[in-house]
C-alpha cells in the first residue's frame, strides 16, 4: 500500500505531465494556420488556431473611399470566419490531447479552453 506522501508525489507528477502536454498543445495551436474569407475572396485574414492574426489581405478593387463601410464589414466577416475555423481546430486539438491523456471527454482542466 502506498503512503500518503507517495500518492501526493504521484498526483503532482501526473499534474506536471498534463501541464506539459497542455503547453505542447497551446504551442501547436499557435503554429496551425487557418484562413477566413469574405466577399468571395476579396478579403482574407490568416490567423493561428490560437487566434493570433498573421495577415489581412484586401483586394485593391475595394480601395476606394466610397467602399470604406463595405471593406470594414468584409474585414469583420473574414475575421469572424477565421475565428470560427480557429475555434474548431482548437477544440479538435484539445479533444485529441484529452483522449491522449486518458481524460474523459468534456473534462475541463485549467488552461484548456
Amino acid at each position: 500500500m502506498q503512503s500518503m506522501e507517495e500518492m501526493i508525489a504521484a498526483a503532482q507528477k501526473a499534474a506536471e505531465s498534463i501541464q506539459n502536454q497542455m503547453n505542447d498543445v497551446q504551442a501547436k495551436l499557435d503554429s496551425i494556420e487557418v484562413e477566413g474569407v469574405s466577399g468571395g475572396g476579396l478579403v482574407k485574414i490568416r490567423c493561428t488556431a490560437k487566434g493570433r492574426i498573421l495577415s489581412v489581405n484586401i483586394d485593391e478593387s475595394l480601395m476606394k473611399p466610397e467602399e470604406k463601410q463595405m471593406v470594414e464589414d468584409l474585414v469583420t466577416a473574414a475575421f469572424n470566419d477565421a475565428r470560427g475555423k480557429a475555434d474548431r481546430v482548437s477544440n479538435e486539438e484539445m479533444q485529441n490531447a484529452q483522449q491522449g491523456m486518458g481524460l474523459p471527454p468534456g473534462m475541463n482542466l485549467p488552461g484548456m479552453g
